[in-house]
């Protein structure tokens, strides 16, 4: 089991930038698939950016790609979102997600193809 730890978030201007981390206890991550996703208010958790359990294929949502970009570090402990570009439909708070099943594919996009889950950090996009 491994539990899942959020920070980074805060407040910023539109345009701004913000890197959030996502650190794991209990194991490494490269036994795990690892996306981030993301809730505003009145909506349902959507799907931001998946990182392979090889951390060498990554994927984004049409709405992120170009501005956001998922990593892992070398220790393989730790899960990053660094974020550029911000606008205020950015705004909500992302968590972090792991994947511990078998896996066939290298990322997933899905609320239920992943198995633990952090408490979220809150990002505020101000314009």
């Amino acid at each position: 089991q491994v539990q899942l730890v959020e920070s980074g978030g805060g407040l910023v201007q539109a345009g701004g930038s913000l890197r959030l981390s996502c650190v794991a206890s209990g194991r490494t991550l490269s036994s795990y698939n690892m996306g981030w996703f993301r809730q505003a208010p009145g909506k349902e958790r959507e799907f931001v950016a998946a990182l392979s359990r090889s951390g060498g294929s990554t994927y984004y949502a049409d709405s992120v790609k170009g501005r956001f970009t998922i990593s892992r570090d070398n220790a393989k402990i730790t899960v990053y979102l660094q974020m550029n570009s911000l606008n205020s439909e950015d705004t909500a708070v992302y968590y972090c997600a792991a994947r511990s099943r078998y896996s066939t594919s290298a990322y997933y996009t899905r609320r239920e193809e992943y198995d633990y889950w952090g408490q979220g950090t809150q990002v505020t996009v101000s314009s």
